[in-house]
């Protein structure tokens, strides 16, 4: 089986991190989960050595960046104890805030959708790049879900009052919308999405990387990214706790069986 998370490090210290599940639209998993960690702990390891990653690339394979999470990882996590759920919720929020917190720049190219918890994983890196193509939503609400834990980088993104429109309604929205938001900072034909986003990269390192990495830390601590342990802690629980809840069992049933919720009114 073909690992969930590929990375690559090239000679100029620019790290690419593949989400690598295109067999179901990069939906994320624990195994995938794991494998950001992993790529996170790398580059967080090489910053005291003498070939330390300078940039992340962030991108996913296949047809789509990111899907949200697994129907059948959250069905199966959901149903365990306590225990695992707020295992699960902290290894998706921490994955987040890990990418978030990372003192190099990240660098995201999306092509085709981003839904859910992906769209915590854009908010979370430094620059987006996306195909004019693109779909994004907040979707959690619609299987009786919230984005408790990505809400904060959220916020950062597109600000508090596109979080309180999009996070609320599970709305789709296209790259423009994106865009004027704040979600993402280019869009390009998805052709040219590659080519665009080395520019970027190359214009992080033409940059002072001490330079670039305290810009990075001041601006992040005077963002609503900047929560404590405490606050982390307690958004983990409410993102948990809802999982499974009754209203999660009945919204990730009715995706399952492509029917309306039993709340959903027509």
């Amino acid at each position: 089986m073909a690992d969930a998370v590929l990375l690559e490090v090239d000679d100029r210290g620019v790290a690419t991190v593949t989400l690598n599940r295109p067999e179901v639209n990069n939906a994320y998993d624990e195994a995938m989960l794991r494998g950001v960690h992993a790529a996170v702990d790398a580059a967080e390891a090489s910053l005291t050595t003498d070939s330390p990653v300078r940039c992340v690339v962030l991108r996913g394979n296949g047809r789509h960046f990111q899907a949200g999470a697994d129907l059948h990882w959250l069905n199966a996590v959901r149903t365990g104890s306590p225990e695992d759920n707020l295992a699960a919720s902290d290894l998706t929020g921490s994955a987040v805030r890990r990418l978030s917190q990372l003192n190099v720049p990240v660098v995201a190219l999306v092509q085709g959708a981003c839904f859910g918890g992906g769209t915590g994983v854009l908010a979370a890196a430094d620059v987006v790049l996306c195909g004019e193509d693109s779909v994004f939503s907040i979707a959690e609400v619609r299987w009786g879900l919230h984005a408790s834990i990505i809400l904060p980088q959220l916020a950062d993104a597109i600000g508090a009052r596109q979080v309180r429109r999009y996070a609320l309604t599970g709305e789709r929205f296209d790259a423009a919308e994106a865009r004027r938001i704040g979600l993402v900072h280019d869009v390009v034909p998805r052709e040219a999405l590659e080519e665009r986003g080395a520019a970027v990269v190359e214009a992080i390192l033409a940059s002072g990387p001490g330079a670039v990495s305290t810009t990075k830390r001041i601006a992040r601590d005077l963002s609503w990214t900047a929560v404590d342990d405490a606050e982390f802690t307690d958004l983990v629980a409410e993102h948990s706790a809802a999982r499974q809840s009754p209203e999660a069992a009945e919204g990730l049933a009715a995706f399952a069986e492509k029917r309306p919720p039993a709340w959903a009114v027509n």
